[in-house]
């Protein structure tokens, strides 16, 4: 397994500590994984997959729980807003 992964989050790329969650990665990359209805950002919030609030698009397959998932190289997130 590689030190370090890389993805793009939202068109930006970034680089990460392998085993990193995908929530971890779109909190360092400074994007939301949802927003409001209102357009305010949401993030991840239990952290442990039951919220269902940290949900975004992965490698084009929505829905996904971006805390319970590790990032992987090459791997495309979308905030699903």
């Amino acid at each position: 397994m590689p030190d370090q992964v890389s993805l793009t989050v939202n068109g930006a790329s970034i680089s990460l500590p392998s085993g990193t969650t995908v929530a971890v990665a779109m909190a360092l990359a400074g994007q939301p994984c949802r927003t409001y209805v209102t357009g305010e950002p949401r993030g991840s919030l239990c952290g442990m997959g039951i919220c269902f609030e940290c949900r975004v698009t992965i490698n084009g397959v929505p829905h996904c729980r971006s805390c319970q998932i590790p990032c992987e190289p090459a791997m495309e997130v979308t905030s699903e807003v």
